[in-house]
């Protein structure tokens, strides 16, 4: 089985802009330590997300908040992605590029657990792909809009429970460290 490591959207917005992710405890450096795990073993891909309409209020290009957060800017990766739309397949080279590579399990960690996490693993498992999702080191927020109001712990357990049925393998950082070193 060859995998990647694919990591969403860890942009300033979610640390200092309108968006901070609170849940679970640690999450940053749990991607960290993913990251820093792969290093040389699996191949690590970092996911950029911006809009391109000029109304919406975060993740416009150039900005602060558009940034990688620093510390992903300072780990190596083996591929830059750019995406406008949650799922980090559309309208980018992502799936040529992990075909070409002979990959096929793509491991999820980076934010929003509800959104591009779980958009990014559904559509994987639609192009065939294994999917693992990482329970510690994918996050979200508390969220409230015209439909309702969920916290960040309710709606990430649901988000994980519902990958876990049929679409992805749900684990935490150091079981995933575990399988990658046997």
């Amino acid at each position: 089985m060859s995998r990647a490591l694919l990591v969403i959207d860890v942009q300033n917005e979610y640390f200092s802009g309108a968006l901070p992710i609170t849940h679970p405890a640690g999450h940053p450096e749990q991607i960290l330590k993913a990251m820093d795990v792969a290093a040389g073993k699996v191949p690590t891909v970092v996911i950029q997300h911006h809009f391109p309409q000029p109304e919406m209020p975060f993740f416009q290009k150039e900005t602060s908040g558009w940034e990688l957060h620093s510390e992903i800017k300072a780990r190596p990766h083996d591929l830059h992605v750019e995406k406008t739309m949650p799922g980090s397949f559309t309208g980018t080279p992502l799936e040529a590029w992990l075909k070409k590579n002979g990959i096929t399990t793509v491991t999820i960690a980076g934010y929003m657990t509800h959104m591009c996490c779980d958009t990014t693993a559904r559509q994987a498992v639609h192009r065939g792909f294994t999917v693992e999702f990482l329970r510690d080191a994918t996050g979200t927020l508390d969220l409230s809009n015209e439909a309702g109001e969920v916290t960040a712990e309710e709606l990430h357990r649901s988000i994980l429970c519902a990958q876990q049925m049929l679409l992805s393998e749900v684990l935490d950082v150091e079981r995933w460290i575990a399988r990658i070193a046997g």
